[in-house]
């Protein structure tokens, strides 16, 4: 029914205040702004009110409804210790959480210049400072969640902050620049049913905020050596890795690392006499000299075709586990810290059931029945050895020069048909050239394969080197398995050898990119690490192995709608020039590039490859040559 007085006075009773969502004095409606978008950075431009404003507020909207809390978007000043940026304020209590940032100028913060003097040093600061803060909320139990008494029970109240994993990345939850850092978290507003709690929230905004900013984002307050530390692991890998080029390598392995992790379900090293210090062979050792730690020895693996062999359990995937992941710094105390490969390495595995488009994979598969096309292979439904070869020429495609392979999840088919197998079914019936026979050519050509090998002593004729785990200790078995392979080494099998290495490996073929993300694509949820849901479509990256971090997982979602916009109209947008604009726009506006729109505090940087492997993936992006 409606009251008298019209639409103001109806929100007006059922709320309180001046209309629907307000109550306030004379002095805070200037901070009320436009909330067509929901997620808008509302706080450029705007007047700051004060922390004792903030507190009146939350004490006189205590008990009313819901929407009363946007009275607290704006910006607010803590006794200029640092200010309050409210963003976002969710609509009800179960949607999703309110988005805050709080920024400290360097006069209060004391963070010395030299922690953003250069990049590598800003993205380790920014990550050490990013953990300070989420251990400040949780050791203080700013994150537990109040959740009991069905509807009409307290609700919400937990902080969020975006903390992160073993692995060292650019992330969005702390900015650093030459005025201040920034802190950016959420908040799930507490309720109960559909009231506002404003004691809860009060705890959390006036009493508990200032105690966590002291403690995590003023350089006086944190262990600086700890910093320190932090800083130069990431200076020292980063130095390493860019070594590995001029050297001629393209993975190093530092000794004494401790590569086993304490469980499958964890990423964290393993302890006890369990943990096997990693060593070089004497034959494999090289060292660098970096700017912190020194020289360090350990075991470099060159340019080329790399076996790793052994045993069941030995130690094989493990080892490549680690070198795949070496395109990441870690923490001080992970035992990978001097675990490095080069920028541009890639996991390729097979992968049933994936969607591919354009893609040129006739140099692994050709003379498929019913005579269809290779040169430009599309399947919504990806065999096993065509999901692998198209994986292949799509990091080649992506600028990839280094391929890291485990036969645990490559198809057999793929990898290899030996001779029992070609005398049973002839080549010219064969439609699958596998990679044994084009490694050497792909080698010719500059793109170095890593393959861990258990059960195959056939890729000895095609290796530069064989490297065998022993109880998690390798071993240079090179000349070996040369012995080995020359045992079996007849003069057809040198002519096919032969044949096979010079053979012209050809270049990949550039893909035109038509779109990228659905027209009616609806809500966009990263569900996990490995799924992103796009309306009713699913984006499964669950075999993009690389992904370190579900905040990778969100920015690539958002990088897809980046890729998008910039599709040209005149229709020559190639899959590698849409990867250029992906990382010039990162280079440019860092993280923030990626929601122009909005200022997200959960986002971590993926590399241009697992771009890639998500937009190759994607069931609605259209390519074409």
């Amino acid at each position: 029914r409606t009251m008298s007085g019209g639409r103001g006075a109806y929100y007006k009773a059922k709320y309180g205040g001046r209309g629907r969502g307000r109550d306030r004095d004379d002095n805070s409606h200037h901070r009320q702004r436009d909330d067509r978008d929901g997620d808008r950075d509302r706080n450029r431009g705007a007047s700051v009110g004060s922390s004792q404003e903030l507190s009146d507020i939350l004490r006189r909207i205590d008990g009313r409804q819901y929407p009363c809390y946007k009275d607290l978007l704006g910006a607010w000043n803590y006794d200029n210790k640092f200010t309050l940026f409210v963003d976002h304020v969710q609509g009800d209590a179960y949607a999703s959480p309110s988005k805050f940032r709080v920024q400290v100028k360097h006069s209060v913060s004391r963070i010395p210049p030299r922690y953003f003097g250069n990049k590598t040093c800003e993205v380790a600061t920014r990550d050490f400072f990013a953990r300070r803060f989420a251990e400040a909320v949780s050791q203080a139990g700013g994150d537990v969640r109040q959740g009991s008494g069905g509807w009409h029970g307290a609700k919400g109240g937990d902080m969020t902050v975006d903390k992160p994993s073993q692995q060292i990345l650019e992330r969005s939850a702390v900015m650093l620049n030459e005025e201040y850092i920034e802190a950016r978290f959420t908040i799930g507003l507490p309720a109960q049913g559909r009231s506002v709690m404003g004691k809860m929230a009060h705890k959390s905004l006036i009493d508990m905020l200032p105690l966590y900013v002291h403690k995590a984002l003023v350089f006086t307050s944190i262990d600086s050596k700890a910093l320190d530390d932090h800083v130069q692991c990431v200076e020292d890998a980063e130095y390493a890795r860019d070594q590995l080029s001029s050297l001629g390598l393209i993975a190093f392995v530092a000794n004494h690392s401790i590569l086993p992790r304490s469980s499958g379900a964890s990423d964290t090293p393993m302890r006890g006499s369990e943990a096997v210090k990693f060593m070089s062979p004497p034959s494999l050792e090289v060292q660098l000299s970096l700017p912190h730690r020194g020289t360090v020895k350990g075991m470099g693996i060159a340019r080329g075709v790399t076996l790793i062999t052994g045993g069941g359990f030995h130690g094989k995937s493990t080892l490549l586990n680690a070198i795949e992941h070496g395109v990441y710094n870690h923490i001080p105390g992970d035992g990978r810290e001097m675990v490095v490969a080069v920028k541009d390495a890639v996991k390729i595995r097979a992968e049933d059931g994936r969607y591919v488009m354009g893609v040129d994979i006739s140099p692994f598969i050709n003379n498929l029945p019913y005579d269809k096309s290779t040169t430009e292979f599309s399947s919504r439904d990806a065999s096993g050895s065509t999901s692998q070869a198209a994986n292949i020429q799509e990091a080649l495609e992506s600028g990839s020069r280094t391929l890291i392979l485990d036969e645990d999840t490559c198809a057999t088919n793929f990898m290899i048909r030996d001779e029992r197998m070609q005398l049973l079914v002839s080549n010219d019936r064969e439609p699958i050239r596998p990679l044994i026979s084009r490694v050497r050519s792909m080698a010719s050509k500059g793109v170095s394969c890593i393959l861990v090998i258990g059960g195959c002593g056939e890729f000895f004729d095609v290796a530069d080197r064989v490297i065998t785990m022993d109880n998690f200790l390798p071993l240079d078995v090179t000349t070996k398995a040369k012995e080995i392979s020359a045992q079996f080494l007849t003069q057809e099998k040198q002519r096919v050898l032969e044949e096979q290495a010079s053979w012209n490996f050809p270049d990949v073929t550039p893909r035109i990119v038509d779109s990228v993300l659905p027209r009616d694509m609806g809500k966009v949820a990263v569900r996990n690490k490995s799924l992103v849901q796009m309306g009713d479509l699913e984006l499964d990256l669950s075999c993009v192995e690389q992904i370190a971090d579900i905040s990778q997982t969100r920015a690539i979602a958002d990088a897809l709608r980046l890729l998008q916009s910039h599709i040209s109209k005149n229709g020559r947008t190639t899959v590698a020039s849409l990867l250029d604009i992906y990382d010039s726009q990162i280079s440019r506006m860092g993280l923030d590039a990626l929601s122009p729109d909005r200022l997200v505090g959960n986002y971590a940087l993926p590399r241009r490859y697992e771009i890639a492997a998500a937009l190759n993936r994607l069931r609605s992006a259209m390519f074409r040559q």
